[in-house]
């Protein structure tokens, strides 16, 4: 037998065993006479179609195809693709540091990995890679395998894009040095002042619990009584690190979220005693790149009044995917049940109106004003849900929506800044700056303390980065440069505070003028603002 038919037979072999044993036996046998008329296709091509034809990538076409089907977030990982895949949960490599989708043969950038080169040169969730060195990648049947034998290699080597970004008239160039990809969970744990301490999460990965207790106790230590947990952008990850997140918050036996589908029961996730910071105030900041895992924690501590969600609607990913193995190394990522949070609420957007549509919907919210306005998002009297403690209301239905709303900021023109640090000016400046000066800032900054109160970036500084966006065909007009230079500043001291020091103190120095974190201050720092935000009005 060849084997091709051998790989054919055993797909269809795991596909039954797996699935007689959670169907019915009427349902079983239509699988089994399905799975019998595939064979027969395949059959058919390989003994009389008319030119040589691989039939394993007939196979993983077909999955593909039936998992596009499904929902969003159901999908087929060839077994080259599985480390990478996992990679940004559990271990490290060399690359550019992004998250990608082939979106309609398109390669869309999905996240940029914190601290990581794509980050630091600009690159944006949403942006279309047309280019990889000057090869083209757009509609010519990409696959994921194909993304990152492009991006990946040695660190310190060059790789150029070309992108498309939504909104932006002409094509964008990027030149990305390839680095030691960080995947760290927590980006920032430290105290904004002598009462309430700051927690910023990237990911729920397998680590994320740990890191997550070691920064509560570092600062409970530093008599932290309040905290602000940020969530923005995260996009989620293990569903049991958001759980275990919770835990650390929650009394025992408080339901923090359950799951159930067409054929799994309901499976609730219960607090337990191990929790450390019970009794002071949470914040927990959201926008609409928070997802999942994040909307577990922001839906369990909304649904049991244990905390305020500051900034914009949250994503809208409420579907629990399990991985299923198959016979060749491969695996799917199957969607299995929808996740709940305590009150009942079930927070996936829909994805009746396909893939492409999913996908936009964060433009469609910018372009119907949602960003700029709360009184932009309506509810349907059907998605209404009560606190369990405080009785108020909140919605399900779409993602998270918070207590606090905190629009986009649409009033700067902060096109010049983006140009230099996406065209790579701003990072190699600081790196130079570094090679240059490192001794000298050392010595006259010991501490963090005093770099953050006296150190100054200089009209100098700020004249070598002009001259240098110049040279990448940056030009420079007092009207752009007048509206960033601040934001220019304040960006070239956090990543000289991250390369001096580790990134808290980056977070140190961006947050001080962020309007999410003055207004968590805000909340926390007036007990009435609190409680009444947890009221019922």
């Amino acid at each position: 037998m060849s084997s091709k038919k051998i790989f054919l037979r055993n797909v269809v072999s795991v596909c039954l065993v797996v699935l007689f044993t959670h169907v019915g036996s009427l349902q079983a046998q239509s699988v089994k006479n399905q799975a019998i008329k595939y064979q027969n296709l395949l059959a058919l091509i390989d003994a009389f179609y008319v030119d040589t034809v691989s039939l394993e990538r007939l196979t993983e076409d077909a999955v593909v195809k039936v998992l596009a089907e499904l929902d969003p977030h159901s999908i087929y990982i060839s077994k080259d693709e599985i480390k990478e895949m996992n990679e940004p949960l559990q271990g490290s490599f060399s690359g550019i540091g992004i998250q990608f989708n082939i979106l309609r043969d398109t390669l869309m950038v999905v996240a940029t990995i914190p601290g990581g080169p794509s980050e630091k040169v600009g690159l944006r969730a949403g942006d279309r890679i047309l280019k990889i060195d000057d090869e083209n990648v757009a509609a010519i049947g990409l696959k994921n395998n194909d993304v990152r034998k492009k991006l990946r290699g040695d660190k310190g080597t060059i790789v150029e894009l070309i992108v498309k970004r939504k909104r932006e008239k002409d094509l964008i160039d990027f030149v990305i040095t390839r680095d030691k990809i960080p995947i760290h969970s927590l980006d920032a744990a430290y105290m904004i002042d002598n009462k309430i301490g700051y927690i910023k999460l990237n990911r729920f990965a397998a680590t994320t619990s740990e890191e997550f207790l070691e920064a509560l106790i570092k600062l409970k230590g530093e008599n932290m009584q309040d905290m602000i947990i940020d969530l923005r952008g995260n996009g989620g990850g293990y569903m049991q690190a958001a759980i275990e997140i919770v835990d650390q918050l929650f009394e025992s036996e408080q339901l923090i979220v359950y799951t159930k589908g067409l054929t799994t029961p309901r499976r609730e996730s219960v607090s337990t005693t191990k929790g450390i910071f019970k009794e002071g105030k949470v914040v927990v900041l959201i926008d609409e790149g928070s997802a999942s895992a994040s909307e577990i924690v922001s839906g369990a501590i909304q649904d049991w009044d244990r905390g305020v969600i500051l900034g914009r609607r949250s994503f809208g990913k409420g579907l629990v995917q399990r991985q299923f193995p198959l016979s060749d190394g491969s695996m799917i990522r199957l969607t299995t049940a929808h996740y709940y949070t305590p009150t009942g609420r079930c927070i996936q957007k829909t994805y009746e109106k396909g893939l492409e549509n999913y996908h936009l919907d964060i433009l469609k919210r910018y372009q119907s004003g949602e960003m700029i306005s709360a009184d932009s998002i309506q509810f349907a009297d059907s998605l209404k849900y009560n606190t369990l403690v405080k009785n108020r209301v909140v919605y399900g239905g779409g993602g998270i929506m918070p207590d606090i709303f905190v629009p986009i900021d649409t009033t700067a023109n902060f096109k010049y800044f983006n140009l230099l640090v996406r065209k790579n000016v701003v990072y190699p400046f600081v790196v130079n700056y570094m090679d240059e000066n490192l001794p000298k800032l050392r010595k006259k900054y010991p501490a963090f303390e005093d770099f953050a109160k006296k150190f100054e970036v200089s009209e100098e500084m700020l004249t070598t980065i002009v001259e240098m966006g110049e040279k990448e065909g940056i030009e420079k007009t007092e009207e752009d440069y007048n509206a960033v230079v601040d934001d220019l500043k304040l960006h070239v001291k956090a990543l000289l505070a991250r390369d001096l020091w580790k990134s808290s103190e980056y977070y140190k120095i961006v947050n001080k003028d962020n309007d999410f974190i003055k207004k968590a201050v805000e909340v926390l720092k007036n007990k009435e603002v609190y409680q009444k935000e947890l009221a019922n009005e």
